[in-house]
Order: C-alpha cells, then sequence, then structure tokens
C-alpha cells in the first residue's frame, strides 16, 4: 500500500477516479452530456497530469532556482515550446475567436493575437539578453536591485493582478470549453478545471509546467488544424464563409485601422494596440522562460520563434470565429449563451463526432496550458521578491518552496473567484496587460536601462500612472470614471488615457529621479549569483 502511495502513477490515478466519479454523477442525473468528448478530455487531462507528477517524482526539486527555473537548463526547443503555449493557451484561442465572430467587434478588433506576438519579438530584441546576462531569478530582480524591497513589494501589485486577470481569462475559456462538453453550467466547469491545473502545478513546478506545455501545444495545434476545415466544409467551403463574413460585417472584416471603419474610437484602437504590443513584456511568465534558459543567445531566440508561431496560431482560431459568426445558430438549434463559447460550439455542433470528439477533448486539455505558468510565475514572485526579503529573508530554500507552493493555492483560488464573476474571455485577456503596461512596465524600462533612475522617481512615476490609469475608470471592475476624458454617449472613454499613463509614469520616473540624485543616490544593476 505505501508503495502504491509512493508511486508517481498515484496522483494520476486519484484523477482518474475524479473524473470516473464526475461521469457517474453526471450519468446518473442524465444530464446531456457528450460521452465521446468526455471521454477524451479524460484520456488527455490524465496524460497531462501524469507529465506534471512524473516530472515531480523524476526532478526532486530541491531548492528555490530549480522550482522557479528548472535549473536553469531548459534547451532551445523545450523553451520554444513552453514559450509559445504560455501565451497560445484558452484565453489566446477561445478570445480570438469570441472576438471574431462578434458581430459588434470583427477583425479589426482582433489586437491581441499580433499584439502578443510582437511583445514577443520586442521582448528577445530588447530585454532577454541584459535579464539573462544578470541572472536575475524573477522579473522583480532589476526593480529591486534598482529601487529597493519596498518600491519591488509595491510594484509586484499590477504584477500579481495581471497574471490574475490572465489565469481567469484561461480558466474562463476551460469554463465554456468543459461546459460545452458536458453540457454543464460554466461555473463548475471552471472550479473543476481549476482544481485539475492548480494541483499538478504545485506538484510539478517549472519542468512539469515547461514539459506538459509541450503535450498541450502539440494537442491544441493538432486539434485546431483536424478541426478548421471539417468546420469550414460543412458551411460550404471558405470561399462562402468568407464572402458572407465580408458582407454580414463590412468595414469590421479587416485587421487595418481605418477611421471609417473605427470612428470616434480610432485612437482607443490605438491605444489597446501599444497597450498588448509592450503591456505583454512585462510579465514574469516570460521572464521565467528567458531566465531559465540555458544561456542569452537561447532566451534571445525563443522569443522571437514563439513570437512566430503565435501568429501561426491565431490564424485556425480565427477561422473558427468566422465561421462562428456566419453559422445560422437558430437553424442548427445549438444557440451559444455567449461569443465567448464560439470555440467549443464550432467544434461540437459543425463537425463530424469524431473530430468533435478528438478536437474537444485535444482543446479542453490543451487551453490549461497558460493557467499553470501564470500561477507558478506570480507564486515566485510572491514568495522570492516579498515574502521574503519582507517577512523572512533568511528563509531556507527548503521553507521558501514550500512557501511558493502555497501561492500557487492561494492565487489560483483568486484567479478562480474572478474568472466566476467574468464571463468575457476577452475582457480579461485586455485588462491582463491593461495595468502591467500602465503601471509595471515604465518602472522595468528605467530599471533596466536607466541608471539614473531611483526609488523616489519610480514611487511618483506609479502614482502619476495609477491617477491617470484609475481616473478613466474600468467598467469590467465595475471603477467609474473621475477624469473628464472624452467619452461616447454610452460613457466610454474615448481618449488613449492607458497610454497616457503609460508615458506620463515614464516621464515621470526619469524626471524626478534626476531631481533627487542627492536625496536617494541611484543604484546599480549587479549580476547575481548563479
Amino acid at each position: 500500500m505505501n508503495s502504491i502511495l509512493r508511486s508517481k502513477f498515484f496522483p494520476t490515478l486519484l484523477l482518474l477516479i475524479f473524473l470516473v466519479g464526475c461521469g457517474i454523477y453526471l450519468y446518473a442525473i442524465d444530464a446531456p452530456v457528450m460521452w465521446s468528448g468526455f471521454i477524451a478530455m479524460m484520456v488527455f487531462y490524465a496524460l497531462i497530469f501524469y507529465f506534471g507528477s512524473y516530472v515531480a517524482a523524476k526532478k526532486k526539486e530541491k531548492t528555490q532556482g530549480d522550482s522557479m527555473l528548472a535549473g536553469r537548463s531548459i534547451p532551445l526547443v523545450v523553451g520554444i515550446f513552453t514559450m509559445s503555449a504560455t501565451w497560445v493557451g484558452g484565453g489566446y484561442i477561445n478570445g480570438t475567436a469570441e472576438y471574431s465572430a462578434h458581430p459588434d467587434y470583427g477583425l479589426i478588433w482582433v489586437q491581441a493575437p499580433w499584439g502578443y506576438a510582437l511583445s514577443l519579438v520586442i521582448g528577445g530584441l530588447f530585454f532577454a539578453r541584459t535579464m539573462r546576462q544578470h541572472r536575475f531569478r524573477t522579473m522583480l530582480d532589476p526593480l529591486s536591485q534598482r529601487f529597493g524591497k519596498r518600491i519591488t513589494a509595491l510594484l509586484f501589485l499590477p504584477a500579481l493582478s495581471g497574471e490574475i486577470f490572465w489565469t481567469a481569462a484561461i480558466l474562463t475559456a476551460l469554463g465554456t470549453t468543459f461546459g460545452t462538453i458536458l453540457g454543464l453550467e460554466t461555473e463548475p466547469a471552471i472550479v473543476l478545471s481549476a482544481i485539475i491545473a492548480i494541483a499538478y502545478t504545485a506538484i510539478g513546478g517549472l519542468w512539469a509546467v515547461a514539459l506538459t506545455d509541450v503535450v498541450q501545444m502539440i494537442l491544441l495545434l493538432g486539434g485546431l488544424l483536424l478541426i478548421v476545415p471539417v468546420a469550414i466544409n460543412t458551411l460550404g467551403g471558405w470561399e462562402t464563409v468568407w464572402t458572407t463574413y465580408q458582407q454580414k460585417n463590412t468595414l469590421t472584416a479587416s485587421f487595418l485601422p481605418s477611421h471609417e471603419a473605427l470612428g470616434d474610437y480610432y485612437w482607443v484602437w490605438w491605444d489597446y494596440a501599444l497597450l498588448l504590443i509592450f503591456g505583454g513584456v512585462a510579465w514574469q511568465v516570460y521572464f521565467q522562460r528567458v531566465l531559465s534558459s540555458k544561456d542569452e543567445d537561447t532566451a534571445v531566440r525563443l522569443s522571437i520563434f514563439a513570437g512566430v508561431i503565435c501568429i501561426v496560431a491565431a490564424i485556425p482560431a480565427v477561422m473558427i470565429g468566422i465561421v462562428g459568426n456566419v453559422a445560422d445558430w437558430e437553424t442548427i438549434g445549438a444557440m451559444p449563451n455567449d461569443y465567448a463559447s464560439i470555440l467549443p460550439h464550432v467544434v461540437r455542433h459543425l463537425t463530424n463526432p469524431w473530430v468533435a470528439t478528438i478536437g474537444l477533448g485535444a482543446v479542453a486539455a490543451a487551453v490549461m496550458s497558460s493557467v499553470d505558468s501564470s500561477i507558478l510565475s506570480a507564486s515566485s514572485m510572491a514568495g522570492w521578491n516579498v515574502f521574503r526579503p519582507l517577512v523572512k529573508p533568511d528563509i531556507t530554500p527548503t521553507n521558501l518552496e514550500k512557501v511558493i507552493k502555497r501561492c500557487i493555492w492561494i492565487i489560483g483560488i483568486a484567479a478562480t473567484l474572478l474568472a466566476l464573476n467574468v464571463k468575457s474571455v476577452y475582457a480579461l485577456w485586455f485588462l491582463c496587460s491593461d495595468f502591467v503596461y500602465c503601471l509595471l512596465f515604465p518602472a522595468l524600462v528605467c530599471a533596466l536601462f536607466d541608471k539614473k533612475a531611483n526609488s523616489i522617481g519610480a514611487l511618483c512615476g506609479f502614482l502619476v500612472s495609477f491617477i491617470i490609469r484609475f481616473g478613466g475608470g474600468e467598467s469590467a471592475l465595475g471603477i467609474p470614471n473621475m477624469i473628464p476624458f472624452a467619452m461616447d454617449e454610452a460613457g466610454a472613454v474615448l481618449f488613449p488615457f492607458r497610454t497616457l499613463a503609460m508615458v506620463s509614469g515614464l516621464v515621470t520616473i526619469m524626471v524626478v529621479s534626476r531631481l533627487t540624485q542627492q536625496q536617494a543616490p541611484p543604484k546599480e544593476l549587479k549580476i547575481m549569483q548563479a
């Protein structure tokens, strides 16, 4: 009995028992479950969970460096896969399909795929080499060296909120996909998916996350490539689908912005575009892969290659969204509850049973790929950059490992609660980069590239950005606008106040730092011990 409990198969066995129990319960209550998809999903989830628990048993991580950075030994190919899978997760795929299908937005507002792809390229060209050369452990390390541990704890807040919003977006996508397979409401589907993702993240650390990302990325791309041609042919072929989409959406059926299509929202479009491009850089989930790579050149290459893969991976999601927009759901008899569930509805109702079975199972398992990364990244920062310096500087590596694992559960639960209350995948997807762009990106740029930046400048820059950003309000969180920016009749702000907040914060840090050199002498960045 003890040998079974210690076996690397035991966590996966528990998961299978749990999923079988769910299946028996659903059968007992006569739930409208697509059983073939449920069985496929069980197999894929068990496969991914096994990889995570197997790596945990194999690696036996004993130091915080191994847990957070996998011993800085991630090779290029694995790095490219895990970087790509981190971005191309549930929010990326489901969110892209959601906005492509939405009649009020269309392709012109599908900015996140190419915006985040460009952020990876910019990160690789300008940030990755410097971060890896200094052997930092987290994105907050240069901020800690330059501005001190208390300012770093303050800047941890937008980093944490970004990771929580990102995780919530993916859990929402998981819930809609999982719910479509099981015929469940979104809420229990989100909770079930969250438990599975959080558990294997806590068990395995970064090596588990990286290797499961490889499996998830293969499943996701394979599933999408299987789904797209079948769904398109169901509606008469691509030429028919695209022509109908253009006729229905006219000006918004294009990725290029124009005053004619966007009207008063033209500058809002650019505000969001810059937010995604530069707000996608200052992420621990990104730098964790950069810092875990075996050398500087690998860090740069995996960023650029992953950016290219992200663009390619968005193409089938866009096509599925277009199919979902064109489909006559009333005739099909399966009207989606909202546009966030367009992708699983297309897969289940516009493909044949075999494709739906494999596709839904693969997508349901694969969209988990960013949850683990995001939760681990936020927990690493919480343990290494907040708890260790502020609460217990002499903490041992073993105890720090325990703190990080507790943080994984706390942050995962917080993201789950948020996912249960905000239904739009795309809204959360934008919001996660919003605060990072406005509040954290200026500080990171100055910490790495401005040798005169100091703690007083960083604090003043944060406050200026905070006032301008939240003065513009945030409808997704119920925050009213308090600064009289130009607005439309519905109360939406038309002024690009997010970019104003970012630029104002950046300029404030540089100016105030130069005026307070005597009060707070600038500190140099130092190369950390390996």
